[in-house]
């Protein structure tokens, strides 16, 4: 999950790694650091704490240089400390490392370095990693120009687990090596320049072209060359591409936090999910990166949705559309538990991945079990280049631009619109009849305009907002669709605001949550759907008799009576397909609002992080 960022060029390396880290905070803040090479020596600066606090030590301290690496932490193996904080330096000062990912082996490599003589500054398992480069370069060829290399490369033959690493040697001052198995890494390249990142967000203001590397593959970046080989020194071919970002969809503007300018980027994220996404008679999505015929489709008896965090509430909400408009049987995983599963599924089962980043490490093992058993995959992401992207058999890209925030907004609607066209899309091929697709397009071409109508709701749920700030506990209840809403919302309230809060299906309330039900509990309750709304009625009554303050979202033309709900937020009414978008809104906007007002880090959330990359 940490971020990663390496420069080779004849630019002063310091600001320009602190501006790259700066982009990739959202990856981990919990310490940060900075390493530049200059006449053989490492200059060296750590810190606990965010990327800012880093970048007023540097800017006053000389750190000069051409070559240098930098690291900003989600802490795994060892606490939050200046000691265990990135990079780190080998024990006779030859190797400087950052790394992202896990090593499995690390305590028994660490006890065979120490019977050897090396020490230990950290409880990291990434030092050992350091450490045992700088072993292996012991060994190696004095006299050997590959040396550097051959030492990196060799130690990856020992290393069980992932990483994404960036390492520069004291003697190889126009030299930087790179690796990945298993945590994402790119090369972007510059004129006269390098650098390797683990997101494009950290390179795009210097060049859009860029290298991805693969798993068991290592960049040597030397006298203005890019080297590309496998652990078995097999030479490869990079494959050089561009990036297509407006530099302007990561700046924050006027906005005070990246979460709020996400909320309303909403309606412009569902107009590039559908751009160039229709038939020509408008009756059926269409899509280009399937890979796989309306044939085949024909003949996928069961869907097997799988993501993890909000992109799996993505897909509970995607199993009810697809079941309801396509009538195929869908079942929903978690990835992280699909790998460790023995789950029979049989020949015609099409397995679908969520994941924004493209690189969710439980997603991508998913994934490639999936392919192993021999499963026709699809994947849906926001990251062109993702290692999702490239291993799944086919795929549809959400266009909803970089997600900044950690807690998911408009990438999650973009993935529920997605979503909705893949179930009309499935509908269409089977029984769903040429005017309900009419219909079905129209209201999924209506949903940016309705979307506009509900984030213009923020001052109201502002208002709310401060009579339930201080609250310690909350329920969100919903139905049918509305389930993975209520979920959601509940995520979101923990994720930004670090209020206990639970989603659960309204008419299980009272099979055990009801116990919880007080006067000091709000419940936000989803009561959108017309088919059921006496139903949903009837579980608020249930609420109010226990004292419970009740937040209500409902449709325009069907509100709650006043007196059995204290506060309404209202949505626009539309068809079923687009109503999960809309209901999440409120629930976004009220996460976010009371996070602001308990003066929480909205942007940067204790102990998360963007992009799970460790497993």
């Amino acid at each position: 999950m940490c971020g990663i960022v390496g420069y080779i060029g004849k630019q002063e390396a310091s600001p320009l790694l602190l501006e790259g880290l700066k982009r990739l905070e959202y990856r981990g803040y919990d310490s940060a650091g900075v390493a530049v090479l200059a006449e053989k020596e490492f200059k060296l600066k750590k810190h606990k704490g965010r990327v800012t606090e880093l970048a007023k030590y540097v800017s006053g301290n000389s750190l000069s240089g051409n070559l240098g690496i930098c690291h900003t932490r989600w802490a795994t193996h060892g606490a939050v400390t200046e000691e265990n904080a990135h990079p780190h330096i080998s024990f006779d000062g030859k190797i400087a490392m950052v790394h992202n990912g896990v090593i499995e082996n690390y305590l028994s490599i660490k006890k065979f370095l120490e019977g050897e003589g090396y020490g230990f500054y950290s409880e990291t398992d990434s030092e050992v990693f350091c450490n045992l480069i700088a072993y292996h370069y012991a060994k190696e060829d004095s006299e050997s120009e590959t040396r550097f290399l051959d030492s990196v490369r060799r130690t990856l033959k020992h290393i069980e687990g992932t990483y994404g690493i960036a390492v520069i040697c004291a003697d190889h001052p126009t030299e930087l090596v790179g690796a990945r198995k298993g945590s994402p890494l790119i090369v972007g390249i510059g004129p006269d320049e390098y650098l390797l990142a683990s997101d494009v967000s950290a390179i795009i203001r210097r060049t859009s072209n860029v290298v991805y590397l693969n798993d068991g593959e290592i960049v040597s970046l030397k006298n203005g060359e890019l080297n590309l080989l496998t652990y078995d020194e097999e030479i490869l071919t990079p494959e050089i591409k561009t990036i297509d970002w407006d530099i302007a969809e990561s700046e924050l503007g006027d906005y005070e936090h990246y979460m709020l300018k996400e909320i309303f980027e909403q309606s412009g994220a569902l107009e590039n999910a559908m751009r160039g996404r229709f038939s020509d008679d408008i009756s059926t999505a269409k899509f280009g990166g399937l890979n796989t015929t309306a044939q085949e489709l024909r003949q996928i008896d069961r869907i097997l949705l799988c993501a993890c965090g909000t992109a799996w509430h993505a897909c509970l909400v995607g199993e009810y559309l697809i079941e309801r408009f396509a009538r195929i049987p869908v079942e929903v995983e978690y990835a992280s538990e699909f790998r460790y599963r023995n789950a029979p599924l049989d020949k015609n089962t099409l397995v679908l991945v969520i994941s924004q980043s493209g690189e969710t490490i439980d997603t991508l093992a998913a994934l490639r079990e999936s392919k192993r058993k021999g499963y026709t995959t699809l994947a849906i992401n926001n990251s062109v280049g993702s290692t999702i992207a490239r291993e799944s058999d086919g795929g549809i890209y959400q266009h909803a631009g970089p997600e900044i925030g950690v807690a998911s907004t408009k990438a999650f609607t973009s993935q529920l619109h997605i979503l909705s066209m893949l179930a009309l899309y499935l509908g269409r091929l089977r029984d769903m009849s040429f005017q309900d697709g009419l219909e079905y397009v129209a209201a999924l071409k209506q949903a940016p305009e309705l979307v506009t109508e509900t984030v213009i709701l923020s001052d109201q749920i502002l208002e709310i907002s401060k009579k339930y700030k201080d609250m310690t506990d909350c329920l969100f209840l919903g139905r049918q669709d509305m389930f993975p809403i209520a979920l959601e919302g509940a995520l979101k309230l923990k994720e930004i605001s670090y209020i206990h809060a639970e989603g659960y299906p309204a008419a299980e309330m009272k099979h055990g949550p009801i116990a919880l039900i007080s006067s000091e509990c709000p419940v936000i309750v989803l009561a959108t759907q017309p088919d059921i709304h006496e139903k949903l009625v009837s579980n608020i009554q249930e609420v109010k008799a226990r004292g419970a303050p009740v937040i209500a979202i409902a449709n325009r033309s069907n509100p709650l009576p006043k007196e059995i709900v204290d506060d309404q937020i209202l949505i626009p009414d539309c068809h079923r397909a687009v109503l999960p978008i809309l209901a999440s809104i409120p629930m976004q906007l009220l996460s976010y609002h009371i996070a602001n007002l308990r003066g929480c880090d909205v942007d940067k959330p204790r102990n998360l992080a963007k992009s799970v990359t460790v497993e």
